[in-house]
Formats: C-alpha cells, structure tokens, sequence
C-alpha cells in the first residue's frame, strides 16, 4: 500500500511502519497542524487478527474500516457486544471507549485506521492476546 500524504482532506506525514505480530502491520502518522491526534492505517493478512486489546488510556479513540473483508468485535465495558462486519455494513468509523476490548480479523486482506486523540504512547491499549 502506497503511503499517504493527505487522509480525510487533512495532510498526514508517514512517520515509521511496525510489525504488531505476525500478518499485522501498522503505519503511523502525524496530522500537519494537528497535535492533538494521530494515525495509524493497519493492514491484516486474509486469516489473520490483530491482539485482542483493552483500551487503557486516552481521551478518544477510533476504529475505521478502509477496505477488504472482515470484522471488528468490541466488548464494551458493560459486557454487551458489537461486532460490525465489513464491507456489509454501513457503519465505517466506530468509537471505542477506556475498559472496552476489541479485535480486528480478516477474511480477506484488510485494511482499518485508528485515530487517536491524544496521539498513541505505548500503555494506551494493553494487549490480552
């Protein structure tokens, strides 16, 4: 995948790529003008997930779905679930919110980002998986 240099008509600029685990893959950006988020537009391999994770920290956080076939489960912190399967549904950004879990898996290769305000420091998701 191409790196992007505008994202939602805002310009971004790459920053680095990270292997998260095997078939996951994520590169991060920064807002031009913009502190107060960043971005990350992760790719997962056909068959593969990313870690089941438990949003810790942060003011807001959101998942987006970009393309491919798949699904996002989220486990709020009330207990209730929400799985939203792509490309089916109309739903393409979903908030998740501090104790809530999620997990990301591909039927086919797909491609999601997150947005995170304030930007991503290590401790913000703790990994269950």
């Amino acid at each position: 995948m191409e790196k992007l240099s505008t994202f939602q008509n805002q310009i971004v600029t790459y920053v680095e790529t990270v292997q998260v685990r095997e078939g996951v893959e994520a590169d991060s950006y920064l807002f031009s003008g913009n502190s107060a988020k960043d971005l990350a537009v992760v790719r997962v391999a056909a068959g593969y997930e990313t870690p089941l994770q438990r949003i810790v920290k942060g003011e807001k956080t959101i998942e987006g779905y970009m393309s491919g076939k798949g699904k996002l489960t989220i486990v709020h912190e009330n207990g209730s679930r929400s799985t939203i399967v792509y490309p089916e549904s109309n739903k393409i950004e979903t908030s998740v919110a501090i104790n809530d879990t999620m997990q990301w898996s591909a039927d086919t290769d797909l491609v999601f980002y997150e947005i995170c305000w304030p930007p991503y420091k290590d401790g913000r998701f703790e990994n269950l998986s």
